[in-house]
């Protein structure tokens, strides 16, 4: 990885090196000419097309930062200009489509600042976990409780709002593809599929916008990445809709009422353990606690009667 943020480094400082490049048509046979005196020429959508070796090093960078899906052709096309606007939308730049000074300067900076960045030494020994904050919108990650790291991140959107709850890393993996980004981190949610992951949407980071998952820049997934191993405590906390529970629970069961059982049956004093919606040995505990509580049988099974001493019901 760090090699890689080196490589982009290198081709963001031959943009800035990049003279104006007078391109001939290829039939011509005319090798390419730099002249080497002159200023860094602003790349934008054209007729004719700007074509060159400054155009064809753009489309490197935008492609491997996840902006530019269209053939590396040094030609500067609508695909290019429409990378460019995504690009300047993550530097916080006008979104112009046009790759100028400016953004050569920021670029240059950025990607500098990620050589760096994917050097960080790793986590002091100890147990690590994540936290992820919703309303925060930050992903903390802390060794034996003290906070080591904290990343920005979004999460989800209020129709489709990420599980807030306590899980586990059950999955790892460097290929999930698409809007994913780089790297997926598996949440053992049990009525979804839901992860920690990179995005190919940047500027969404800081937002509620996903379907539910937690986003991060890639860079930030790709630090983390080797940190965090399978059955990584995972934490998200937020607001938490209450939903009835319209039937009883009993070990075995795992849903999203379950998990209304054990954060209920928390604020209530009796600790269900983990508050993942699976209805285990400790949630059962907890029941059987409360039922004696009551002065009921405890029988761990969250009857009518438990249901409406929660408020459930």
């Amino acid at each position: 990885m760090p090699y890689r943020y080196h490589k982009l480094f290198l081709i963001c400082l031959c943009l800035c090196s990049l003279a104006f490049v007078t391109i001939v048509p290829r039939a011509h046979a005319i090798p390419l000419h730099c002249n080497c005196g002159e200023e860094d020429r602003d790349l934008r959508l054209t007729t004719p097309a700007q074509q060159g070796p400054d155009v064809e090093e753009l489309q490197i960078v935008l492609k491997e930062l996840g902006y530019y899906e269209g053939e590396i052709n040094g030609t500067f096309g609508a695909a290019t200009e429409k990378a460019v606007k995504k690009l300047q939308t993550w530097l916080q730049l006008p979104a112009d489509g046009i790759f100028g000074a400016k953004e050569r300067e920021a670029l240059t900076i950025s990607l500098a600042h990620e050589s760096i960045h994917t050097s960080t030494p790793g986590p002091p020994p100890g147990e690590l976990r994540i936290e992820v904050d919703t309303e925060k919108k930050t992903l903390t990650l802390l060794v034996d409780d003290q906070v080591f790291k904290v990343y920005p991140c979004a999460v989800g959107k209020p129709s489709t709002k990420s599980p807030v709850g306590e899980w586990r890393v059950i999955l790892k993996s460097t290929n999930w593809g698409g809007g994913f980004g780089t790297r997926w981190l598996g949440l053992n949610v049990p009525w979804g599929i839901y992860g920690i992951h990179g995005t190919n949407k940047p500027n969404s980071i800081g937002t509620a916008a996903s379907a539910g998952c937690i986003r991060m820049h890639n860079r930030d997934v790709e630090e983390i990445f080797p940190w965090i191993s399978v059955g990584t405590r995972v934490s998200i906390i937020g607001p938490f809709p209450r939903i009835p529970v319209k039937s009883p629970l009993k070990i075995g069961q795992n849903s999203k009422e379950v998990q209304m059982l054990q954060l209920t049956l928390r604020e209530a004093g009796f600790n269900p353990g983990s508050t993942d919606g699976r209805y285990g040995p400790d949630t059962a505990t907890a029941v059987s606690k409360l039922q004696a509580h009551y002065g009921l049988r405890p029988t761990g099974e969250a009857d009518t009667n438990v249901l409406f001493l929660l408020g459930l019901r």
